[in-house]
């Protein structure tokens, strides 16, 4: 007689359930760009969408009410002049989004109550710095008002978005930078790159503290904060095009802890770990499948669950905020699935016949009030004291969101950021001048030749990048 031990778990049942299309986001024009990006975002009142746009960049706001069949005249983000590559949600302003684009620039929005009704040309904030395209936006989890973006320069910049002002740029990468992630306080920031160098940066110190060589395949690594711990997953590639999954632990950063192979798929996985619930979700890009695992830290491992089966190929996810799920359902998570015209939105519930709030699957979760100002946040530069960890709410009564706030920013840092020029050579004109049209031409001149001055000295820095990094490589590889 033989018996087989189950491994025991909250999660093991979790099962996942479409909505029809008539409650999905149907005709959507999603963006064709090759950039790997996630393509949705969303909050607890939005879906953001990258949108196909022809002459210019865009994206899509759309309510989640405002599900079916969307117009063709459907009122979009238009600021950026190049293709939209990402997007992100202020975690403490539900009204408030990024954007970064090919036109090498980040925006800022202020999104209308109820979401738009017009076309939306004016940013709230534009924020010039990078060199090359900027594929990667993500707002601070602790910090109010602080926003990262990587750029097609190798750069890392940390923005104020509120005085419109780079605080921070964090350099050291040899190729494109292909996905970021925050520790559990902010207080550190991890990036993949095509360099195959995985990274950690102390944002306090505002350098590289830990890097070691990742994922050794020529396609896309992504990775992922676990939470609380001083751990990283990542997923990626084998030398042997194999798709990967490696657990880091930044006591020991050398070698993963332990790296598990799955299959010879070629779409790019995106993760997503669910802190409260310890559970990884993985989606491959070209898959219609997306599996999920549970986390033991004891035995650092990941511990296959189950999987939503699918026969539509997936182009992107995204998922919602714990704070937005719907917990009389047991709702864990909410995923919505990019389509080639269509995002579709999939509920993962955790099956209990028990009507009354399950305190053990849905502990404390990040709320939308910031631990620490933006101000506070950059002027932390003792890299021996931790920052505040997130402010948790409840969600035994529903989570109920703050009164909604005014995003306000600086007019002038804005527009001398929007103008390309110098702070200090646009307040020479300005004083010089005092006719509107005259100013306006002056600085559009100045814009331009400081434009060309900065791609050509861009071009060159590149360049001495990509040798810097090449040795470097090399030299961690040998170690």
């Amino acid at each position: 007689m033989s018996s087989r031990f189950v491994r025991p778990s909250k999660y093991r049942h979790v099962f996942g359930t479409p909505n029809k299309r008539d409650q999905c986001y149907d005709n959507l024009r999603v963006s064709s760009s090759a950039w790997d990006t996630n393509l949705v975002k969303v909050n607890p009142l939005f879906v953001s969408v990258n949108w196909n746009t022809v002459g210019g960049g865009g994206f899509a706001v759309l309510p989640h009410a405002q599900t079916g069949k969307q117009l063709d005249s459907l009122p979009l983000f238009n600021g950026h002049t190049a293709t939209v590559l990402d997007t992100d949600f202020h975690p403490f302003n539900d009204h408030v989004i990024a954007s970064g684009a090919e036109d090498c620039k980040v925006m800022v929005w202020k999104i209308p109550e109820g979401g738009a009704k017009e076309q939306q040309v004016n940013p709230a904030v534009t924020l010039t710095g990078h060199q090359r395209k900027v594929g990667h936006v993500l707002f601070h989890p602790t910090a109010d008002n602080v926003l990262a973006s990587a750029g097609a320069d190798f750069a890392v910049k940390l923005w104020d978005v509120e005085h419109a002002k780079e605080k921070v740029e964090l350099s050291g990468h040899g190729e494109l930078i292909q996905s970021l992630t925050y520790s559990w306080t902010g207080d550190r920031l991890a990036t993949s790159c095509k360099d195959k160098v995985l990274r950690v940066f102390d944002l306090r110190s505002r350098a590289v503290t830990l890097e070691t060589v990742g994922h050794q395949g020529i396609k896309g690594s992504r990775a992922v904060w676990l939470g609380e711990l001083d751990k990283l997953i990542t997923t990626g590639f084998s030398k042997t095009s194999e798709r990967q999954i490696s657990i880091w632990d930044l006591k020991n950063f050398k070698t993963p802890v332990k790296t598990i192979d799955l299959d010879p798929s070629s779409g790019i996985l995106m993760p997503f770990f669910d802190k409260e619930t310890s559970v990884l979700f993985l989606a491959g890009k070209g898959d219609g499948n997306i599996v999920y695992y549970e986390y033991d830290d004891a035995a650092s491992e990941l511990f296959h669950l189950s999987e939503y089966k699918s026969s539509d190929p997936q182009r992107g996810i995204g998922f919602l905020p714990k704070r937005a799920c719907n917990v009389n359902q047991n709702e864990i998570a909410r995923a919505y699935k990019v389509h080639t015209n269509m995002v579709e939105p999939i509920s993962f519930v955790v099956p209990r016949k028990a009507d009354t709030f399950q305190a053990d699957i849905f502990p404390d979760t990040p709320g939308d009030s910031p631990a620490l100002s933006a101000e506070e946040f950059f002027n932390w530069t003792d890299a021996a004291k931790p920052m505040p960890a997130p402010k948790l709410v409840s969600l035994e009564n529903g989570f109920k969101p703050t009164a909604k706030k005014e995003f306000t920013a600086s007019a002038t840092a804005n527009e001398v950021a929007a103008s390309g020029a110098p702070a200090a050579v646009v307040a020479a004109v300005a004083e010089k001048s005092k006719d509107p049209a005259e100013l306006a031409e002056a600085i559009k001149t100045l814009a331009a030749e400081n434009e060309s001055l900065k791609n050509e000295l861009a071009t060159k820095e590149l360049r001495i990048k990509q040798l810097e990094a090449q040795v470097h490589s090399l030299s961690l590889s040998a170690k």
